[in-house]
């Protein structure tokens, strides 16, 4: 089978604390004023992507891994994954601050839900003046303390900020506290899971007068009480070449600042190719054909592609591998 670089119809997602920056800045045609996220690549049961451009259009990213596994994720990849897609990624708009919140490991997130868990890596985009993210504790907190701040109301006082500006990239791990603040447009990568342990939510209420689930006895055991300074990730931005962000079992993720066409070799990378476009705009070529790209849009390549051409003069990208 040869699939040529794909494409995909965003899935876009309405959230009590979405916006307009999807459509605004990167062009989702998005139907309402509080669009929260657009799911890029996803095979989440009941969101399912689906391919938008050439003649693979209309199909589903579940049946093309049903049919041919191997040519589309890499043997290696299917080896440990079977004929799940293991990544999601979307672009989320926060236009009111997002619920504190964390999620299990695979351990417990098998055991209760049947599923991966979830760690995650984001890159800002785009940030009002003194947008920040909570992103872990201020200092290590005991299981106690944290039971009690809840009861007290007094949570934010534990919490650590960061302050944001376009370019930043954080790797969130299993069991870190974690929200993203009000004014924050974003890349997430994560392992494909929607399991979410949602522990405060600034007593807010959603559009029909309800209070929103809170999973308080659920996250208990599931949270890292200490203070940890990992989530920060430093990179370098060398033109026309691979700078490596994130290297974890989950996901790779490279850094491309595009000066000129760029050739990579991956004849030996036995996994798909993601690319996210963060800035400006790219022609992407496989063996088996080409399509643009532009900010706020993503490229699937499969497996079995030996060499992808990328041609651009300015264009920013985020590139995803197994």
């Amino acid at each position: 089978m040869n699939i040529h670089p794909l494409k995909f119809n965003p899935i876009l997602k309405e959230r009590l604390w979405g916006g307009t920056k999807l459509k605004d800045v990167l062009g989702k045609p998005i139907t309402n004023e509080i669009t929260g996220e657009s799911w890029e690549l996803s095979t989440v049961s009941g969101d399912v992507s689906e391919v938008a451009n050439g003649t693979l259009a209309g199909t589903s990213l579940q049946q093309l891994i049903d049919a041919h596994a191997d040519t589309l994720l890499g043997k290696s990849v299917v080896a440990r994954f079977g004929k799940e897609f293991p990544i999601l990624i979307k672009f989320i708009d926060a236009k009111k601050d997002l619920s504190i919140q964390l999620h299990p490991n695979d351990a417990l997130a098998k055991e209760r839900h049947n599923s991966f868990g979830k760690t995650e890596m984001w890159y800002i985009m785009d940030a009002d003046p003194d947008a920040n993210l909570i992103v872990g504790f201020n200092k290590d907190v005991s299981q106690e303390e944290y039971a009690k701040s809840l009861e007290d109301d007094t949570l934010l006082s534990l919490l650590n900020y960061e302050s944001v500006q376009e370019g930043d990239t954080f790797f969130i791990n299993t069991g870190k506290i974690h929200a993203i603040g009000a004014g924050v447009l974003l890349a997430e990568i994560q392992q494909t899971s929607d399991v979410t342990y949602r522990v405060f939510d600034f007593n807010r209420r959603d559009k029909e007068g309800n209070l929103r689930e809170l999973h308080t006895d659920l996250a208990l055991d599931a949270i890292d009480y200490k203070k940890k300074d990992d989530f920060k990730v430093g990179y370098s931005k060398d033109e026309n070449t691979s700078n490596t962000m994130v290297d974890c079992p989950y996901f790779k993720t490279n850094f491309l600042k595009l000066t000129s066409d760029l050739i990579i070799d991956t004849a030996a990378r036995d996994s798909f190719t993601i690319f996210m476009c963060v800035s400006g705009k790219a022609v992407i070529s496989n063996e088996y054909g080409t399509a643009p790209i532009q900010k706020g849009e993503t490229i699937l390549l499969p497996a079995a592609s030996n060499e992808i051409r990328i041609k651009s003069v300015g264009a920013q990208l985020l590139e995803v591998t197994i």
